[in-house]
């Protein structure tokens, strides 16, 4: 198979990559001639990024790998110039480092962060220095840090309890070492693929960071609650839940609620932008939600199949907005489609601020 060099995407490839991308977000494809200048420009220039591995399964890659508008080949030899990544990269040991250490000299650079960051001396080591070393010299000289994953968010399973590692998230890192270099925050296990790419090119096109919500969330992609978009909330309104795996509602799409759904506390756009290309998700693949995007989840939301006790179900056709479970404020659009509609509009809308 025949791997394009770097810079050999054409106009027409940049044309079908913005088409595909304003497709799935919902926009006009009248924008995509827009859309693809700005790609092309942004491609040019080829931003500079250092990619770290830390406490974690490479789960965040495997996952980013199932990208394909624009694929992740398109992404390393055409629109990113990936200077470290030790997943991907050809060189090894000594010369690796030295790519590294010339990449952080260099400077310009973002910085993706994969695995939590073990604090303890020791306890996680590459090249003979601590993770927590090379965290600290490598974020506090980037442009910013797109922290991909439960595990960067917060220590994700490698922090569960008792955490012997006394590993955290980078953010919380970061306020520690009192390093003031911008963090975005990514969670999940896996991490959503379109979140990284949106976020990357929200950052390459216009310069800043996107929105974030108290956890450093994109609000365009962590704005509202699975509840509020799932297919199976009709069924939740109406009191229809599945109470066993292997039912007769569960064949049905009814509600996961009772099978442990933590749907209505996480915050997250997966009903929407889906897995794997688009074509499914957690809860249409038959399983509830376990809360991944969210802050602790493995010690705050297990066990998974446990239903929320602090919910209540509705009776009959009760709207679940009458519910008291803390909500968020709809936003309109997705934030990648957000993002990106105001590049090719000019156009400018403030997301409210969720509660």
């Amino acid at each position: 198979m025949r791997v394009k060099s770097a810079l050999s995407l054409t106009r027409r490839d940049f044309l079908k990559i913005a088409s595909g991308t304003l497709a799935y977000l919902g926009f006009s494809g009248s924008l995509a001639p827009k859309l693809a200048s700005a790609l092309e420009k942004a491609a040019k220039k080829r931003q500079p990024v250092i990619w770290l591995h830390f406490a974690s399964d490479t789960g965040c890659t495997e996952s980013l790998i199932k990208a394909d508008k624009p694929t992740p080949a398109e992404l390393v030899l055409d629109i990113l110039s990936i200077d470290y990544n030790e997943t991907i990269m050809a060189a090894a040991g000594h010369q690796a480092e030295e790519n590294l250490n010339n990449a952080v000299k260099r400077g310009g650079y973002i910085c993706v962060v994969e695995g939590g960051i073990p604090t303890k001396e020791g306890h996680g080591m590459i090249a003979g220095k601590n993770m927590y070393e090379i965290m600290e010299e490598v974020g506090k000289n980037a442009v910013a840090v797109v922290a991909i994953g439960a595990c960067s968010f917060d220590g994700g399973i490698p922090a569960g309890s008792p955490n012997p590692s006394a590993i955290i998230g980078v953010r919380e890192f970061f306020q520690r070492k009192g390093i003031k270099t911008p963090v975005i925050n990514l969670p999940g296990c896996p991490v959503n693929p379109e979140f990284v790419i949106g976020t990357v090119v929200h950052v390459l096109m216009l310069g800043k960071v996107p929105e974030l919500d108290k956890l450093g969330r994109p609000k365009m992609y962590y704005g509202r609650t699975i509840h509020d978009n799932c297919p199976r909330r009709a069924h939740f309104d109406k009191g229809q839940f599945v109470e066993a795996f292997g039912s007769k509602e569960e064949a049905m799409g009814y509600c996961l609620y009772k099978m442990g759904c933590k749907g209505p506390e996480t915050y997250s756009e997966c009903p929407r932008v889906l897995w794997n290309a688009r074509l499914n998700w957690c809860i249409g693949a038959g399983s509830p939600c376990i809360g991944c995007m969210e802050p602790k989840f493995v010690d705050n939301l297990a066990p998974f199949y446990s239903r929320l006790a602090n919910i209540s179900l509705p009776s009959g056709d009760v709207s679940a907005d009458k519910i008291g479970i803390g909500m968020a404020v709809a936003t309109g659009v997705i934030v990648a489609g957000h993002a990106i509609g105001r590049v090719v509009t000019g156009g400018k809308k403030k997301e409210e601020e969720k509660e």
